[in-house]
């Protein structure tokens, strides 16, 4: 039997690998602009054929799925988000913009933020640091160099999160993470208890919509939630967010809910939404923004804010 079992290593060990990043202070603010009494924030992640080349698939049925994203879904989007006047984040990964760079420009051009999505969709977990490191400056130039917008803020591909991604994080002067899942609410990010200077404004699977979707062809993976199901859970969440007077975040993909029947679906939740007074829908970053300047003093954990 190793040694290295967990259930053989001393206090100082475990402690070690917990402590390295934690949740610090919950950043809830004493008010809303507007003295709204929640925050929307809705985020999508263009990760198009990015998921079949980061494994290593060039097979043209996956690449084709990818493209939909963009051909298909991008556009319906981003007319829904038009006629709906809500301003979104769009975390893309620079291999997803270089392949599709009027999309980037697009997003860009309505007034969304632009958020770094790795280069590849890489899995950071697996990376050497080196590499981890030179391809987070790599995606972070090409992203603004496509987008007219350096990003402020990441979402780290399917969220991983290694050892080194929090000083990178810093290294390429990013303010935010949304990829940790401590809370509901933002919260600062502490590493080895000290506060890093990083904010993380947490996302969750509940609030993803590759979960309820996905199909893997040959295996067991056929999931595939009707959308009509799919949109009750995020008004459960939404209507709790709105009672506690918090944030609903919210992840979805082109590629994943551009489909029709989904679209009707995201539609139909921000029609329920809108049924209410004193929503604001703010991008990642302004959400952010005003947590980081309004937040109520001290430690703020359990409960409502």
């Amino acid at each position: 039997m190793s040694e290295s079992s967990p259930w053989k290593w001393s206090d100082e060990t475990w402690l070690n690998h917990v402590n390295k990043i934690r949740a610090g202070r919950r950043l809830a603010p004493a008010s809303w602009p507007g003295g709204a009494k929640v925050a929307v924030a809705l985020s999508f992640d263009p990760d198009h054929e990015t998921i079949p080349l980061r494994d290593g698939d060039t097979g043209v049925g996956s690449l084709a799925r990818g493209e939909f994203g963009s051909r298909a879904g991008a556009p319906r989007i981003l007319d829904l988000l038009e006629r709906h006047h809500v301003p979104a984040t769009f975390f893309m990964p620079a291999v997803s913009a270089l392949l599709h760079p009027q999309e980037i420009k697009a997003y860009a051009a309505a007034g969304h933020e632009i958020g770094a999505h790795g280069w590849i969709h890489e899995r950071n977990l697996l990376l050497p640091e080196a590499e981890e490191r030179e391809l987070a400056h790599r995606s972070m130039d090409t992203v603004e160099r496509l987008s007219g917008q350096r990003p402020v803020g990441i979402r780290t591909p399917s969220a991983d999160f290694s050892e080194a991604t929090l000083s990178i994080i810093r290294e390429v002067g990013l303010r935010y993470d949304s990829s940790l899942m401590a809370d509901d609410w933002p919260y600062e990010i502490l590493e080895n208890g000290e506060p890093s200077g990083i904010v993380e404004l947490p996302m969750e699977w509940i609030r993803d919509d590759a979960p309820y979707f996905s199909m893997d062809r040959y295996g067991s993976l056929r999931p595939y939630t009707p959308p009509r199901q799919w949109i009750t859970i995020l008004i459960d969440e939404f209507d709790a967010a709105y009672a506690e007077g918090g944030v609903f975040q919210l992840i979805c993909h082109p590629h994943v809910i551009g489909h029709r029947s989904r679209m009707w679906a995201l539609e139909e939740l921000l029609r329920h939404i809108n049924g209410h007074d004193g929503v604001w829908y703010a991008t990642h970053g302004q959400v952010v923004d005003h947590v980081t300047e309004n937040a109520v003093e001290g430690p703020l954990t359990g409960g409502s804010r």
